[in-house]
């Protein structure tokens, strides 16, 4: 890879209306050239737990094309990486809203991204439940029984977060998991990692652990927030009409607000953008 070509670049923190609170994603705003091998470099380099590359569409319905990468392997779909890519893509005018969206082109399909105001909201693709395999293996990384109000459960909604509930917020935050222990079950099952929330009186309490793809602990997880509300639908704790509004991040030094509503059977999950860094990359 030569630095022949200088490309606009955006590191845009999401989730969050302060810069620096949220979590933040690099977005190449043209990837047209790299091949999959020097996108994952890149992604490597950039050290962030996502990294996206802007294409043109493939398919007449979609605004842009997408591919999301983490350090260390690229990702069907994910979170914020759609709602930052979708800012920057605004911000650098790439693409326009019809009828207050954007649709999103990437490898687990098209996806809606509602602009409404400063705030961006995806349509969750798909989801799917299992049950989580060898519970009690997962329970001895967390600590020893005792900390999940259920046994844990599979969510695929393109990466596979094994979501669980804990007892209380306080509980969830006083969590240091075994991540090596963590890493070696999603390894063995093939999951993205680990996602728990906690009810409380403000919302939800969120945290999601991938240590097998390079992140100890993901600040604010679109994707993450997604498989609990899809996980509470399921289970009939949400149903058609409900919203609310999930914290992410303090236990990193962050603070961020995701948003959740249900529609029908469909999860909504939106939030604030913020660009901290708008430049060019050499490729």
């Amino acid at each position: 890879m030569s630095a022949s070509r200088q490309v606009a670049f955006r590191q845009v923190d999401v989730f969050t209306r302060r810069p620096f609170y949220g979590n933040p994603v690099a977005v190449i705003l043209d990837g047209a050239g790299l091949s999959t091998a020097e996108m994952q470099q890149i992604a490597q380099w950039t050290n962030l737990s996502e990294t996206t590359f802007v294409l043109p569409p493939d398919d007449p319905a979609a605004s842009y094309q997408v591919r999301i990468f983490t350090p260390r392997a690229e990702l069907p779909f994910a979170g914020h990486p759609t709602l930052g890519t979708a800012h920057a893509v605004l911000e650098a005018g790439i693409a326009q809203p019809v009828n207050g969206r954007l649709v999103q082109q990437c490898a687990a399909g098209l996806v809606d991204v509602a602009i409404e105001g400063d705030m961006r909201a995806f349509r969750l693709p798909r989801y799917a439940q299992s049950d989580a395999p060898e519970a009690d293996r997962l329970a001895a990384a967390l600590g020893g029984a005792g900390l999940l109000v259920a046994p844990p459960k599979i969510l695929d909604v393109g990466p596979r977060w094994v979501i669980g509930e804990c007892v209380s917020p306080a509980a969830l935050a006083a969590l240091t998991p075994d991540l090596a222990a963590l890493a070696e079950y999603d390894r063995a099952h093939k999951t993205t990692g680990l996602t728990l929330f906690a009810l409380g009186e403000n919302g939800a309490k969120v945290r999601s652990f991938a240590p097998a793809d390079g992140i100890a602990e993901d600040p604010v997880c679109g994707s993450g927030n997604a498989a609990v509300a899809a996980y509470q639908l399921l289970r009939g704790t949400l149903t058609d009409g409900d919203a609310y509004l999930a914290s992410q991040g303090q236990e990193c030094g962050r603070d961020g607000e995701i948003h959740v509503r249900i529609s029908g059977a469909d999860v909504h999950v939106g939030g604030h953008c913020v660009t901290c860094v708008s430049g060019v990359i050499g490729l």
